[in-house]
């Protein structure tokens, strides 16, 4: 069994796995912010989310509705945008297409202009700029969900994780069926993710917007210097032709 260390044991499969787990670590972190915050909701769990407009409704709280109603369009908007971006699977894919960095720039991008509003908000936006930052993060976590789901690859999410869980739990009962190590990570950094993001959020909240733009800035720059950087050699036979 090749060691975690061991140059081969990081195959492109593993490596592009190990930047996806990251990415969970960013919708961790943005959903502790949206959800110490920015008025107590989701920015990725959109069946959470649900639930809350259900509660919502039957308590007549106005300001949940519209805090989970906000954020349920701001992630059908960054959805349908990053699938714009990121395209659909196709057989022959790389296994880390373009198309999939280009979205995840977009929310990048996304999350700057969410992070400078955050500083000049103080750290602590209300009103109508706690609506508005809170469907920025939603935006952003619409247009990661999308570029993952340009994979085409059952079980790698950074959203969609009730399916994952479902999915390790299925493997456990099943004895018989190896447990799958990338959804166990999967769900561990999410959890990781969430823990510092409201850790920073809540005891130094002007800093919250630099975890997730910090780990996603991470892996838009491995993804681009290991699965598209071109060798010298490369670049020597695209100079020849």
């Amino acid at each position: 069994m090749a060691n975690i260390r061991d140059k081969a044991f990081w195959t492109r499969v593993r490596k592009r796995d190990a930047l996806v787990i990251l990415l969970t670590v960013v919708t961790g972190s943005i959903d502790a912010i949206g959800f110490t915050r920015l008025g107590g909701v989701f920015t990725s769990v959109m069946t959470g989310n649900m639930v809350l407009l259900g509660v919502a409704a039957g308590k007549g709280d106005v300001s949940l509705a519209l805090h989970t109603g906000i954020a349920f369009l701001g992630f059908v908007v960054g959805s349908l945008v990053g699938a714009r971006v990121a395209g659909h699977a196709h057989k022959d894919d790389e296994i880390w297409p373009r198309s999939i960095l280009k979205a995840l720039v977009l929310e990048l991008v996304v999350l700057f202009i969410f992070a400078t509003w955050w500083e000049i908000a103080s750290g602590a936006p209300a009103g109508a700029a706690e609506y508005a930052m809170l469907s920025i993060n939603a935006v952003a976590l619409g247009v990661q969900s999308a570029a993952t789901l340009r994979f085409g690859i059952s079980g790698l999410s950074t959203t969609y994780l009730t399916g994952t869980l479902t999915q390790l739990l299925a493997g456990v009962a099943k004895r018989n069926e190896p447990i799958s190590g990338r959804s166990a990570m999967l769900l561990l950094a999410l959890i990781g993710g969430a823990g510092l993001g409201a850790f920073i959020a809540v005891d130094a909240p002007r800093f919250a917007p630099l975890l997730p733009a910090g780990v996603l800035a991470f892996v838009i720059i491995c993804g681009e210097r290991v699965f598209h950087r071109r060798t010298k050699g490369q670049q020597l036979t695209q100079l020849a032709r």
